[in-house]
């Protein structure tokens, strides 16, 4: 059997337009469009909740066959106000999709998101699946307990031991039994160097697991003050909240909505951000998608087999109609 083709980025690109939109009171939403004005719409939904958008996001997409849409959630990347918790919830981001939608004259979109970006782009869908022309999802999060659980209270520190002491840094002993709570207390604490203490050493784990080699560079990065600010305070604030749903079931139960959309599923088997667990459950209520483990990646989107999967279904769905 030959093997599966190889897909790659597309070269870097230049927005040909870019603005902001005003959401709320408050919360002024960045967002930009790239490639053909008369192409195959689409949105690209980012992680964390809190990540920002990347240039090398752009790079998924055929410039000559995508309009596409990329947009910094509430507090942000260039959203304004930084890092706000104020009226930021799944809910918010919902209906901010879809203002950026009306504003921008489109009718149906392709979503893609991964992490945190599969959370809302199943969200969206569910909500608006007349909207939705097809779903490529990567690194599937569904915020149920035993995923923060196993990422932020016992599970992948089993798997990154020497990463997890610096996770655990800035939190006393005696609260280290509800390390979620005890991080929230000092990501929402008036003291800025408190703040940032805890928002580095939770950015920098994430950082430090998204891949099956670790990044040394992505962790500098995500120790950087304005970006670790941004991340862990919005992330925690979602995770403490339960992602603002009415249950940890509601994405899977309301799967019936969406199951006529043509979709994919790409999970890295070495994922110990999101482990595959849950992308199998998610294949296991829509058995409709195109189900893909990478055997060589773990969860970021630019790990060499994630990466090609995900353009090889930039590429397939350019045509949907």
């Amino acid at each position: 059997m030959s093997n599966p083709p190889t897909f790659n980025l597309f070269p870097p690109i230049l927005p040909y337009r870019t603005g902001f939109l005003q959401v709320s009171e408050l919360h002024s939403i960045y967002y930009e469009e790239v490639g053909n004005p008369e192409g195959q719409p689409a949105i690209f939904v980012h992680g964390g909740p809190g990540g920002g958008i990347s240039p090398s996001y752009r790079q998924f997409f055929d410039p000559k066959k995508y309009r596409l849409i990329l947009f910094d959630q509430r507090g942000a990347g260039r959203s304004t106000p930084k890092a706000s918790l104020i009226d930021n919830t799944t809910w918010d981001l919902v209906e901010d999709m879809e203002k950026i939608r009306t504003e921008l004259g489109i009718d149906r979109w392709v979503v893609f998101g991964g992490s945190w970006g599969s959370t809302l782009s199943l969200a969206y869908a569910e909500t608006y699946p007349e909207r939705v022309k097809g779903l490529i999802l990567r690194g599937i999060f569904l915020i149920r307990k035993a995923e923060i659980d196993w990422f932020y209270q016992s599970g992948a520190s089993n798997i990154f031991p020497d990463r997890w002491e610096s996770y655990l840094s800035p939190i006393p002993v005696a609260e280290r039994g509800e390390l979620l709570q005890a991080y929230y207390r000092r990501l929402t604490d008036s003291n800025i160097e408190i703040r940032m203490e805890a928002a580095r050493a939770w950015s920098q784990w994430e950082a430090a697991t998204s891949k099956l080699i670790v990044d040394a560079e992505a962790i500098s990065r995500f120790g950087e003050a304005e970006l670790a600010e941004k991340f862990a305070r919005i992330e925690c604030h979602y995770f403490i909240n339960k992602g603002f749903f009415e249950s940890e079931s509601q994405l899977l139960d309301n799967i019936g909505k969406i199951r006529h959309i043509p979709g994919v599923i790409v999970q890295g088997r070495y994922d110990v951000v999101c482990p595959v667990t849950t992308a199998w459950d998610l294949h296991q209520a829509w058995p409709e998608a195109d189900f893909f483990i990478t055997p060589d990646a773990g969860h970021s989107m630019s790990e060499p087999g994630n990466l090609s999967r995900l353009v090889e279904y930039t590429e397939k769905f350019a045509d949907l109609e």
